[in-house]
């Protein structure tokens, strides 16, 4: 099977799970097809989306740090999982371009057409880097970079996409890539900090509607790749923020009773009025929950950047000694 083809299954099979599971659950990260990721791009833009602006903030502030840092042993991947559009991504990359920093750029992200569209962008901005682009989801991902062991290994995870785990799953997240480190290697990643539940509520239910197309993207993709016929317009977007726990989850309601057909699953599934499919959980945190987090993990916080309205952070971890 190609690597597209196992997608399609591992997709397939979470659909059906998903959908005769009680709650029912469907995961975010396939909402991104060409027009998820189209949408993405519509939410990232949005006044109320406060998390991008945040971590380019930090990231055109902490260029140049970030580059000496980065480059301490020499020469070095830099590999990016859930890599996107590179927006922010970029600045850095410019710096170490312009500076001469003898690296390779290995963008990973669950959408082809994201890594397409992000090679074919950086090709014209940046002609002289090195770009590698895969797709995969990243647990995938993670056992393919155990092989990266040549030289240093710089791993980025920015947008809070931590935040999409919950803590058992965040912990097992960074041991995993904690294995595949070496004393040599960095782990940067950006965590959406707790801050006035009002800001956080609305970041996720933006006043123009964008946040709710997107979530229906996926019911459009299962319509079109698994001949479903969900009546999409019966399924609103909530979303909700609990300050205690510092989660915020999204979900699909139905807002009338419905049945639904997956003819290439072979699935009937019906669906009371108000019922629930959660989406997404989008975890914040605070330093003690990051320094809980990677002790748990077996990292340590070498250091941590924060941008100047004090919405978001990225921490700098290595392994323990």
């Amino acid at each position: 099977m190609t690597k597209q083809e196992i997608f399609q299954l591992e997709f397939e099979n979470h659909v059906k799970e998903g959908l005769t599971t009680f709650p029912k659950f469907l995961s975010s990260k396939y909402i991104y097809d060409d027009r998820g990721d189209e949408l993405f791009q519509q939410i990232m833009a949005l006044p109320e989306y406060y998390l991008t602006k945040a971590e380019f903030n930090i990231i055109s502030t902490y260029k140049s740090s970030l580059r000496e840092i980065f480059n301490t042993h020499g020469a070095f991947d830099l590999i990016e999982l859930g890599a996107g559009d590179g927006k922010k991504t970029k600045i850095l990359l410019k710096e170490l371009i312009d500076q001469k920093v003898d690296f390779t750029y290995k963008p990973i992200d669950i959408s082809q057409h994201a890594i397409d569209d992000l090679t074919d962008s950086l090709t014209t901005l940046l002609p002289n880097l090195e770009v590698q682009g895969e797709q995969g989801t990243y647990f995938k991902v993670l056992e393919r970079l155990a092989t990266y062991t040549e030289r240093p290994k710089v791993i980025i995870v920015l947008g809070s996409n931590i935040g999409n785990l919950q803590h058992e799953q965040a912990i097992d997240f960074l041991r995993k890539l904690k294995e595949v480190m070496s004393s040599t290697d960095y782990l940067f990643m950006g965590f959406d900090q707790k801050k006035d539940p009002l800001t956080i509520q609305n970041a996720y239910a933006d006043s123009q509607g964008v946040t709710q197309e997107f979530n229906r993207n996926l019911l459009h993709r299962i319509n079109r790749e698994m001949e479903a016929d969900f009546e999409v317009h019966k399924f609103e977007h909530w979303e909700s923020y609990n300050p205690e726990t510092g989660t915020a989850k999204s979900y699909l309601i139905t807002t009338e009773p419905c049945d639904v057909e997956l003819k290439k699953l072979e699935l009937k599934v019906s669906f009371k009025k108000w019922e629930t499919i959660h989406c997404e959980i989008s975890q914040k945190y605070d330093d003690d929950i990051v320094e809980w987090l990677a002790n748990e993990s077996g990292l340590d916080i070498e250091s941590v950047f924060e941008d100047e309205q004090k919405l978001f952070k990225n921490y700098l971890f290595k392994i323990k000694n």
